[in-house]
């Protein structure tokens, strides 16, 4: 068990599963490197809300936001949103991304992330007939408009455990 893990099982326990959720990665070194601030989390943490500022930390060469702290400040969520929407019995796993800068950011960018129950039933069936599955999740970084100024596309692995871990183990002999 990572240090993060055995923080958040504690946290949970007296805190909740949202604000454990929102402040383990607020305070996180790893995540607040990003600049990025997890502005929102839904009680049942199917919503996300992330907040990029434009500061000193993060502006480029030509003063708009870097890249990679946009793609920092969205990695970790879906993955670890996912992994706490579906329990213990699954394994989730990021295994792709792609990045599309659509214009330079200039002004605090937004990204939300939403799951909604249909599908999460959805994938938990097909894992179920198939022991493993892919999604792609698309988020776009926003202003306060809604005007779009990165696309980031993620592809989270999905298995049954008990499947995962026979898998590995089969593949070590």
């Amino acid at each position: 068990m990572t240090l993060y893990q055995r923080v958040a099982e504690v946290g949970t326990r007296y805190f909740g599963k949202a604000t454990t959720f929102k402040y383990g990665f607020n305070l996180s070194p790893i995540y607040r490197s990003s600049s990025a601030k997890i502005l929102l989390v839904s009680d049942d943490l199917l919503h996300i809300r992330v907040k990029l500022p434009i500061t000193y930390k993060n502006r480029n060469f030509v003063g708009s936001i870097f890249g990679g702290s946009m793609f920092s400040a969205v990695d970790p969520i879906p993955m670890v949103q996912l992994m706490n929407l579906l329990g213990d019995d699954y394994v989730v796993w990021d295994k792709a991304a792609e990045i599309s800068f659509l214009r330079p950011a200039r002004t605090d960018l937004y990204a939300d992330f939403s799951f909604s129950t249909d599908e999460l039933e959805e994938l938990k069936n097909k894992v179920a007939a198939e022991k493993e599955y892919e999604i792609v999740k698309t988020t776009f970084l926003t202003d306060e408009e809604n005007t779009s100024y990165c696309r980031v596309k993620k592809t989270i692995y999905i298995a049954d455990k008990r499947y995962f871990k026979e898998k590995r183990k089969n593949k070590t002999k």
